[in-house]
């Protein structure tokens, strides 16, 4: 809000060549003014390709890709797709755990055993038990340097202290660019 504050109004100066020609590339690529002026087309002859792509959108098209569909051909069922249809079973959330049968239990190996106990110290829960006493360290000046740094990162305390700013005068330049983003804008784009 504050930025805006005794602003002068710049100088005015006269729409250099460059000025002009983005001025009309923003008339071109304008969303609004793209279709006016348009005119009259040339019609094209309705070629093989473009009655195979027709056709070929015809096929994509949610709704007509079942219109004409007429009776198939039935196929053989293959051990091929048998055993797609067992592994989709399988891999299926909900039909997973029937029939599972009885498990074949596994010895607590050593490997087995380090991994429990790592995972006991991975957990969000158990990470604070039973921590005993630390070894304290002195604090170094890197230690310090971090510290600062940290605090300069926080983003609590990043806008602390800020100051006041320089006011900068309206530049052709800044307005330019302040037109091209209200062109941009989604607000204004939609």
């Amino acid at each position: 809000i504050k930025y805006k504050e005794s602003i002068g109004k710049g100088t005015p100066i006269p729409d250099l060549p460059e000025v002009k020609r983005v001025k009309e590339t923003q008339k071109h690529i304008s969303s609004v003014l793209y279709k006016e002026d348009v005119g009259t087309g040339i019609p094209t002859p309705v070629t093989p390709e473009i009655e195979r792509v027709k056709r070929n959108q015809e096929h994509i098209s949610s709704v007509l890709y079942k219109e004409g569909l007429g009776t198939g051909t039935p196929t053989p069922v293959t051990p091929e797709m048998e055993r797609v249809k067992r592994n989709q079973e399988n891999i299926s959330s909900v039909l997973y755990k029937e029939g599972l049968g009885i498990g074949t239990p596994v010895p607590v190996t050593p490997e087995m055993e380090r991994v429990k106990r790592n995972q006991e110290h991975f957990s969000s829960v158990l990470y604070r038990e039973d921590v005993g006493t630390g070894t304290p360290t002195p604090v170094t000046p890197e230690m310090e340097r971090v510290k600062r740094n940290q605090e300069h990162f926080s983003s609590v305390l990043y806008r602390e202290d800020v100051g006041t700013g320089t006011p900068t005068p309206v530049t052709p330049e800044m307005e330019r660019v302040k037109r091209n983003q209200e062109h941009i804008s989604s607000v204004f784009f939609s």
